[in-house]
């Protein structure tokens, strides 16, 4: 009897110590992505009932600098010390696609029943960044678009009424900008509009293409196509910095870094449907149609197309050197994050670009939002190719050597070619 019972007993605590340690056996994921107060909020608190709702998985999220991330990303990487899950912008993330740095979707781990209702969920192309050679490789944090925000006020106090003043056409822009900027002696104090520095596949491009220009030819040998078209853009540039009207620089702080504040200093700049929410959070009582709105993308006067400014997107990827065991908790957690778009657009107004979303009141009734959706039916994705950082550099180069340095566009635009070209073919 007493053998009995105490092998009974035995196997008793045998179990409750099994069934103890698979309970404190977790699989932790390490996700990295850029700075955002508003979204670190909303990520911790899903993340915190993600992990009640799977006690299996511990969660470690690493906020970087978003001017640093590429490069820590790329460094960590390279050490094969990279996180497991991470989001970045998909010009610098596409490298990570083709060079098989990162693990295709799990469908089923993210919730889905096969990569085919991925596709179906999402509007048609925003997930062919992130799909390569049959598989698709991350979910969308966010898909954006730009568009220009203007301070009403700043428009006031220089004599214009916002609603009927706002520039539509570059010309405009250039003369706008020149009345609303306000300078001691060669310092600008207030600048009336300024470019989204140094994010030149984002504005140059599009404004290249509304003449006609291409940034790289159709069959994909040659760049910078259309002379024309590009110098009239360089020649912009040249004319807005400082060796021509003076109406802004690199040099000078960011515009999106100040325009919040509704400090009398940024009349216009550009930003995506996500600036809304960051509006809010530091400066609430500036308020959407009385100290600010937002206005389409311009356009040249005598544009042969239009072309709004392109969407990119920030997506979520899994390092494919991770085990299966965290590719597996990594796409689960991102499967819950896709469960909630409408929080995420809500509460930082960052567009997971599902139809059941756009086609929500929510997001149709989001301040502005058919301004962006106007604009985004004229775009395209951003050039994303394996060389887009270095083509971005190039470019980076180009507008700087005509507007700090004061050189001729004609002898840039060749140094710009060559440079784009041999970006392409690897040669940096």
């Amino acid at each position: 009897m007493f053998t009995r019972t105490a092998r009974k007993l035995s196997l008793a605590l045998l179990t409750l110590l099994l069934v103890g340690g698979a309970a404190l056996a977790q699989t932790e994921i390490v996700y990295w992505t850029h700075e955002d107060p508003n979204r670190t909020a909303l990520e911790e608190r899903l993340i915190a009932q993600f992990q009640v709702d799977h006690p299996d998985i511990k969660v470690t999220r690493v906020t970087n600098p978003s001017d640093q991330i590429a490069q820590l990303n790329l460094a960590a990487f390279a050490a094969n010390r990279g996180p497991d899950v991470f989001n970045m912008e998909i010009f610098n993330e596409y490298p990570y696609i083709v060079n098989a740095r990162v693990a295709p979707i799990d469908p089923a781990a993210a919730g889905y029943v096969d990569a085919q209702a991925i596709y179906d969920a999402y509007l048609p192309g925003t997930l062919d960044p992130v799909s390569y050679e049959g598989q698709l490789y991350g979910l969308p944090l966010e898909v954006t678009n730009w568009a220009i925000y203007l301070n009403m006020n700043v428009f006031r106090s220089a004599g214009l009424d916002p609603l009927t003043d706002y520039p539509k056409t570059w010309e405009e822009m250039m003369a706008v900008a020149e009345k609303l900027t306000v300078r001691d002696g060669d310092i600008i104090t207030r600048r009336g509009f300024d470019f989204r520095y140094p994010y030149y596949l984002n504005f140059m491009v599009p404004m290249a293409e509304q003449l006609g220009g291409k940034l790289v030819s159709d069959d994909g040998k040659s760049a910078i196509v259309n002379d024309e078209a590009w110098l009239r853009v360089l020649e912009y540039f040249k004319e807005w910095g400082p060796t021509g009207k003076n109406l802004g620089s690199p040099t000078y702080t960011a515009a999106r870094k100040i325009f919040n504040f509704n400090n009398d200093d940024i009349g216009m700049m550009e930003s995506g449907q996500y600036q809304a929410e960051r509006i809010v959070h530091d400066n609430p009582t500036f308020l959407p149609g009385d100290g600010w709105m937002v206005i389409p993308f311009p356009q040249w006067a005598d544009a042969v197309e239009r072309v709004a400014e392109p969407y990119y997107g920030h997506y979520w990827m899994v390092n494919a050197q991770s085990s299966k065991e965290k590719q597996r908790a990594a796409w689960t957690l991102l499967g819950y994050f896709a469960q909630h778009a409408a929080d995420f657009f809500e509460e930082v107004a960052v567009l997971q670009p599902t139809h059941e979303l756009i086609g929500s009141p929510l997001f149709k009734d989001a301040p502005y939002s058919a301004v962006f959706m106007d604009d985004l039916a004229n775009a395209h994705v951003i050039y994303y190719a394996e060389d887009a950082p270095r083509v971005q550099q190039v470019l980076k180069d180009a507008v700087e050597a005509v507007m700090l340095q004061g050189k001729e566009p004609a002898d840039v635009l060749e140094t710009m070619r060559e440079g784009v070209e041999r970006a392409m073919r690897g040669e940096y």
